[in-house]
């Protein structure tokens, strides 16, 4: 089995029903706990999984999206490096058989970033590398390496290294980054409220379909239309055809940004939002009995329709 083809699973904790199961399936197990690694390591031992143990560095690289900073102040992801040494104070013998370790701090960022992290992760965890049992290091997700600007030369070089002084094997999960700036979200507007504030109700919804735009939040990449901020149409009040565009759900904070555009927009006219592949079929949600959106495929112009969704779903 080739290293593409390993699955590896985390979880911040696992049931011993959970367990069960994924010891059948799973290559590599990443704990979140001392505690949970021991109570769980045999199941790996017995069923021949690798596992390994998550570790916190405590160094933030997020900036203010602190919902997505595995390493904010009292974040329950990951061992820190004190609790870490107390367990092992406690337990000489609690990461036997442990092969491996974790850590996830980056979210949407170059390779500058990690090389910073694993500067850290080095200075405070680097006893762990160094053990003979340690055969892989987890660099985790959050690498943004499709990016135009991103660094990959700087990513192979921090690959190396660890490889190289470490001996060990290098995971990667750049999962954002194979089907970043991918796929559509099509919608039709149903409506047009002005109550203050020209808007478009739309059948697609925020906290349904793109829950992440509140989460971040952050305001998605829309076809034909330019995002406005607060400041831009604060200060541009009377430019025409900018609105807010909103969804029909009965949440008021259901909003997905202010969007310009070059002209009116009326019921019935369709809108595109852009790089929806990575979160609007995996995090929706139906809240309010908003339908799920269908699933198609756009090749060599033709658009062919995959899954659709009723009431049942």
């Amino acid at each position: 089995m080739s290293a593409w083809e390993k699955k590896i699973m985390f979880a911040p904790a696992f049931t011993d029903e959970d367990m069960d199961k994924l010891v059948k399936i799973c290559d590599h197990v990443v704990f979140n706990s001392v505690n949970q690694l021991i109570c769980h390591k045999e199941k790996c031992i017995n069923n021949r999984v690798s596992f390994g143990l998550r570790v916190n560095p405590e160094h933030s690289t997020q900036g203010d999206h602190a919902i997505y900073d595995p390493c904010a102040p009292g974040s329950r992801l990951g061992v820190t490096e004190e609790n870490l040494k107390k367990a092992l104070q406690k337990n000489p013998d609690a990461l036997a058989g442990m092969e491996g370790i974790h850590f996830h701090t980056l979210c949407e960022q170059n390779s500058d970033d990690l090389e910073k992290t694993l500067n850290v992760v080095e200075e405070k965890f680097g006893f762990l590398m160094q053990s003979d049992s340690i055969k892989w290091v987890n660099f985790g997700g959050g690498h943004h390496i499709t990016r135009d600007d991103y660094d990959v030369e700087l990513l192979i070089d921090c690959i190396k290294y660890v490889q190289d002084t470490y001996k060990v094997d290098i995971y990667l999960e750049p999962g954002e980054a194979v089907a970043l700036n991918a796929g559509y979200l099509v919608t039709e507007v149903l409506d047009k409220v002005d109550n203050g504030i020209e808007t478009l109700i739309l059948d697609a919804s925020a906290a349904c379909h793109m829950p992440d735009v509140l989460e971040m939040p952050y305001t998605p990449p829309l076809y034909g239309a330019k995002i406005v901020s607060q400041d831009e149409q604060e200060k541009n009040s009377d430019r025409k055809y900018v609105y807010r565009l909103s969804s029909y759900t009965c949440l008021a904070g259901d909003v997905i940004g202010d969007y310009a555009f070059e002209h009116e927009i009326n019921i019935g006219d369709r809108l595109i939002f852009m790089d929806m592949a990575i979160y609007s079929m995996v995090k929706n949600n139906t809240f309010n009995g908003i339908p799920l959106p269908s699933i198609s495929l756009l090749k060599d112009g033709r658009v062919e329709l995959i899954k659709s969704f009723g009431y049942e779903d």
